[in-house]
């Protein structure tokens, strides 16, 4: 009988051959192998989906920041990598990008050129925004921006904003949407939103407060008019809503802006609608 010549086969009968490159494990199947590892879960995905055909995950998104300073505007927007990742906030946050810089730009021409013309000094104006997050639950994703402005007065504005995203039905949703009616939900929050604010003023003003209606720094204002942020320690359930109060809206511009949490209670639960409830966490 022929004998196969080459290295290690030498000598071996051609069916024993053929025997040994059957059993042999290909360059495909070793890389399989090693994928299935421990802890080569991602490889191991990676290399199912090249096999099948189907194009590899795209890379994480990551979060967006983009800042400019000109003699004319100092400029920034950010936001975070879990709003970069939804196209529909991505695409909305950069609309209000270019909306927002290209206004803030004619404002300071403007005023550049009202300046050149009266022998004013011109004094660069300013934008900045930036969002973050506040609540990142299997239901939903709560945003927070903090913006500034300055247009060259004695001093800059501090404005705030929330934004919530329904990820089940894929779409924007405004707070007020999740609850039985605003009433119902302001009578649920409104002494202990009183309460703590004026626990709040105290802290910053070094004396208790004596609430007055006839004083707009002392008496309680209505939550339901500041920005209500929901919030999440855990990332699990929404455990909390944040009123945010901004400057003059409770106090001097000097106090700043206050931010009262409450933590989900029982009557904060009541006043969310049935089919939100589950993603509000208990009563504590």
């Amino acid at each position: 009988m022929r004998r196969i010549k080459g290295r290690g086969l030498a000598g071996l009968p051609l069916g024993a051959v053929l025997l040994l490159c059957a059993c042999s494990p290909s360059k495909d199947a070793r890389n399989a192998g090693e994928a299935a590892l421990p802890g080569n879960d991602v490889a191991a995905s990676n290399f199912a989906n090249r096999m099948s055909g189907q194009p590899e995950p795209p890379p994480p998104a990551q979060p967006f920041e983009q800042k400019e300073k000109t003699d004319l505007l100092e400029f920034a927007y950010g936001y975070p990598a879990q709003a970069a990742q939804i196209p529909a906030l991505a695409e909305k946050f950069g609309n209000a990008l270019k909306v927002g810089k290209a206004d803030a730009l004619k404002m300071a021409r403007e005023d550049q050129k009202a300046a050149s013309a009266s022998g004013y000094p011109f004094r660069a104006h300013a934008l900045d925004v930036h969002w973050t997050v506040a609540a990142d639950t299997p239901r939903f994703l709560a945003l927070q921006s903090e913006s500034y402005v300055y247009t060259g007065g004695a001093h800059g504005m501090t404005g705030y904003d929330a934004l919530l995203w329904d990820k089940a039905r894929k779409r924007e949703t405004a707070v007020t949407a999740l609850m039985t009616s605003p009433a119902a939900f302001a009578a649920a929050i409104h002494d202990r939103f009183c309460d703590a604010l004026d626990k709040a003023r105290a802290e910053k003003r070094g004396e208790p407060v004596k609430r007055s209606d006839d004083d707009d720094f002392t008496k309680c204002i209505d939550p339901m008019q500041q920005v209500l942020v929901p919030t999440s320690k855990d990332g699990k359930l929404i455990d909390g809503v944040t009123v945010v109060v901004g400057p003059y809206s409770a106090g001097p511009y000097a106090e700043g802006s206050y931010e009262i949490a409450l933590p989900v209670d029982g009557a904060m639960r009541k006043a969310i609608r049935t089919e939100y409830q589950d993603a509000f966490a208990a009563a504590e």
